[in-house]
């Protein structure tokens, strides 16, 4: 059951229909697409889907893909199944047209033997492409759709009798025009004209009678006549009579082939049937190319897993507008299976209601959804919207009447594999009043156990949500020091509306906002207030988080640089004392020759003083450079030394870390053993903490900050006092991370890569570490020339992009610099 019945344009399918509709060639396709239904059955959704995801890729990759006529052949199919009738030359080139292009399209897919495509394969078996009608077509109509002269003998006879009958008339009417010429009765400068089909000379008014013939026209000004001469009139007669026999002749011909394919019309009509159902696929299929569409992971139950989700529309406009689209994660399943989703006006809410809602219903239509591939989607036997203003004249129905309208009919229909979707839950009458009935709508279709998202400002709906075990608080993002939103859903914990901050970036009066203060009383404002600060908390811990990663990533490519350099500088030691051993041996050898022939030197020159002086200035040579390399060899020991220090010292200071965080854990875990009045306690799962004010049986009285509410004993768990103390004092700003020179590797990074000619794995993994070296030196926009080819390598390229947090957006270059074949990718840095 899909409730309401304008729920399409309540999400916005029904402009998704009308341009995929655009992108149908033909009608029976367009039919296809309104005839699409809604379906809750497994295999169909599936088969579906496939056979969308596969034309997309044989879109995308396949250059060979036969993306040529397609024909709607149904029209002129029902003409030819009346005996008698028969099909004219403009509808028999169309369905030669249809005819060849089912033939390829069968070729394509039918005859693959890698065993792509199978659910395409499969449409194509027993489809016929009737190879011999496109045959017996060719053999009676040109490559220019006319029927050729060959078709019949019969034809040849009489088209050959026509051309020599024209080329008559035309000789014996230039004669006559000549004559004409010659004597002054026609002009010169005439020339043979033709009216009604019949050729004639034009001849002044005033000489109409000196020429024999009829007249057939004159013109405007009554000064010129046109006359056709006697002389010709009968072979132009002939040609007429010629013509008509063409005609007849051209009837024949057309009678026979229709009568003659009249018994294959079941299976014509077949094919042409699967021709529209191809156009059909093609046209999801270049939609889902056009908008970054693919195939989620399907589930037979109900759940909802997305990923990367985007309202495809909204992804449309802001493509146009060159500005980034925040994508949405949203998670529900059996165990947390509504989400109630709070936070400021414009802030995103109801977008993530529609995205819900409009990609549910794409894909249990079997159109590709605008999601990651690793999103996973159960099926639901019915959707309900309540969104926007119902309200009617006619009916006598205001805004609220027409929510609680659709309330009733949504808590009737209901069931555990409904999904519900409720905009501004309870608006629309007094708050007090129309926050209980919400409240007891929402606890009705959590017993259901109905699927559902859910938005309000209501604050009584938030508390429920944190106390229900199958609801789920979320909240959208909002930026307090920019007074901005983030459209990022974040869940867990309620949001702030974040109205007093709107409304003084707005300039209202400073006065008025203190009056709104005080009118809606402390406990109130402090509730915004501890939303707004547990909001503002997690924003810096996300930042921070995220400044401690990056750091640590250097401090493991520096680690990892040491080690390198350490294992180079091993490998080159232990070759230079290999090679010094060597060399040892020689300067051993050298040494021992260099001795004994200083001894007999000095023995023959008989200690001359001269031979002796320039015998030991060659020793003290040798000895030098002998001690020069002993140098050179202990300066490596100690470059090898202190390298190992380095490491020694920052593995000391790791540990000593590690050991501290050891040492504290044992007083961080001296935590109460029981939860009684007093007790420092946490919701589990939760980051919220409390005291507890009282017992009462099995539930509890907690204090959490100025809030006061009754809880479950077993969802509870006892804390230290520091952590209690920890979690719940003012934040300080911490040091910024330390920051390690990399001066020399930004001077030698290049902000622009390029993977043309590389395969796909090769190109994203080297992608990967180009952008990892890229947020890791601080650079701001780096470019990736891929080229732009089939589109594939580009398409994984951008979806790899799509999971780094710190890419901001991904797009096309200028046109002039580049367009398509480079992305411009910009790092939040």
């Amino acid at each position: 059951m899909i409730y309401p019945d304008n729920f399409e344009s309540k999400i916005g399918f029904d402009r998704i229909k009308s341009q995929i509709k655009a992108l149908c060639v033909t009608q029976g396709a367009a039919d296809k697409l309104s005839e699409a239904e809604f379906s809750n059955d497994y295999d169909t959704v599936v088969r579906r889907l496939e056979q969308t995801y596969e034309m997309r890729t044989a879109l995308m990759l396949e250059s060979g893909f036969p993306d040529g006529s397609f024909v709607d052949t149904e029209p002129f199919l029902k003409k030819a199944a009346v005996i008698g009738a028969f099909l004219d030359v403009e509808e028999i080139v169309a369905l030669r047209k249809g005819l060849s292009t089912v033939h390829a399209l069968v070729a394509f897919f039918g005859g693959r033997e890698d065993g792509k495509y199978p659910r395409l394969r499969e449409l194509c078996r027993d489809v016929s492409g009737f190879p011999a009608i496109i045959n017996h077509i060719d053999s009676i109509v040109d490559k220019f759709g006319r029927i050729r002269d060959n078709a019949s003998a019969e034809l040849f006879a009489v088209r050959r009798t026509i051309r020599e009958r024209e080329g008559q008339a035309s000789r014996r009417l230039l004669q006559i025009m000549g004559a004409a010429q010659a004597s002054g009765l026609v002009d010169a400068d005439a020339s043979v004209s033709v009216r009604d089909g019949r050729a004639v000379i034009p001849v002044s008014a005033a000489n109409k009678r000196k020429i024999k013939g009829f007249v057939h026209d004159e013109s405007a000004t009554g000064k010129t006549v046109y006359i056709e001469p006697v002389e010709v009139v009968e072979i132009n007669n002939e040609l007429k009579e010629l013509q008509y026999e063409e005609r007849r002749e051209i009837v024949r011909i057309l009678t026979r082939f229709t009568d003659a394919i009249r018994p294959d019309l079941p299976d014509i009509r077949r094919s042409g049937d699967f021709l529209t159902t191809m156009d059909f696929i093609r046209a999801k299929a270049r939609f889902a190319l056009a908008n970054d569409c693919t195939m989620p992971i399907v589930e037979r139950a109900p759940q909802i897993g997305l990923k990367n989700a985007r309202h495809t529309l909204l992804a449309q406009t802001l493509r146009r507008e060159g500005k980034p689209i925040v994508p949405l994660e949203l998670t529900l399943t059996p165990q947390k299976h509504i989400l109630v989703i709070s936070g400021p006006n414009a802030g995103g809410k109801s977008v993530c209601l529609k995205t819900v809602g409009l990609l549910q219903y794409m894909m249990q239509k079997g159109f590709l959804i605008s999601a990651s591939e690793n999103s996973e989607m159960g099926l639901f036997d019915d959707l309900f919207i309540d969104i926007g203003d119902e309200q009617s004249i006619d009916n006598d129905l205001s805004t609220y009447s027409s929510h609680l309208l659709n309330m009733k009919n949504i808590l009737r229909g209901a069931t555990g594999r409904s999904l519900v979707l409720i905009d501004e839950f309870g608006t629309g009458t007094e708050p007090v009043i129309g926050g209980a009935i919400a409240e007891a709508v929402l606890e009705k279709l959590e017993q259901k156990r109905c699927f559902g998202v859910i938005t309000t400002h209501y604050s009584n709906l938030k508390y429920y949500a944190s106390n229900a075990e199958g609801i789920l608080n979320g909240a959208m993002t909002f930026d307090v020091q920019n007074i901005r939103p983030l459209f990022r859903l974040e869940t867990g914990k309620p949001g702030s509306s974040f109205a007093i901050e709107i409304a003084r970036k707005i300039g209202l009066p400073e006065e008025i906002i203190r009056n709104a203060a005080d009118k809606a009383g402390s406990d109130h404002v402090n509730i915004e207030r501890q939303l707004r600060e547990i909001a503002r908390d997690r924003r810096y811990w996300e930042q921070k988080r995220d400044k401690i990663r990056q750091t640590e990533k250097r401090v493991d490519e520096l680690a990892e640089k040491y080690r390198s350099e350490l294992e180079a500088i091993q490998a080159e030691r232990n070759r230079l004392i290999k090679e010094a051993k060597s060399e040892a041996k020689q300067i051993t050898s050298e040494a021992n020759r260099q001795i004994e022939q200083t001894i007999r030197t000095i023995r023959e020159s008989q200690a001359d003083k001269e031979k002796t002086l320039l015998v030991r200035r060659k020793m003290d040579d040798f000895r030098e450079r002998l001690e020069q390399q002993e140098a050179d060899s202990s300066l490596i020991d100690r470059k090898i030394e202190q390298l190992r220090r380095r490491e020694e010292r920052r593995s000391e200071r790791k540990n000593a870390k590690t050991a501290g965080k050891q040492a504290e854990q044992p007083k961080e875990a001296q935590k109460p053993r029981a939860v009684e009045p007093g007790a420092k306690v946490r919701i589990k799962g939760q980051d919220a903490v409390g005291e507890v004010i009282g017992l009462s049986g099995k539930r509890a009285t907690v204090g959490f900050g100025q809030i006061l509410t009754t809880i479950d004993l077993n969802r509870l768990e006892p804390i230290s006092n520091a952590e209690y103390k920890k979690a719940t004092r003012e934040l300080r700003p911490a040091a910024p991370p330390t920051n390690f020179s990399t001066a020399e590797r930004r001077l030698q990074f290049h902000e622009q890569i390029d993977v043309r000619g590389m395969r796909v794995a090769e190109a994203v993994e080297t992608v990967q570490d180009f952008v990892d070296e890229a947020i890791m030196l601080g650079f701001s926009e780096i470019r990736i020339l891929h080229g732009k080819g089939t589109g594939a390598l580009k398409e994984e390229i951008r979806s790899y992009l799509r999971t780094v947090p710190l890419v901001r957006s991904a797009k096309d270059e200028h046109e002039e610099m580049g367009g398509a074949g480079i992305t411009v990718v910009k790092l939040d840095i």
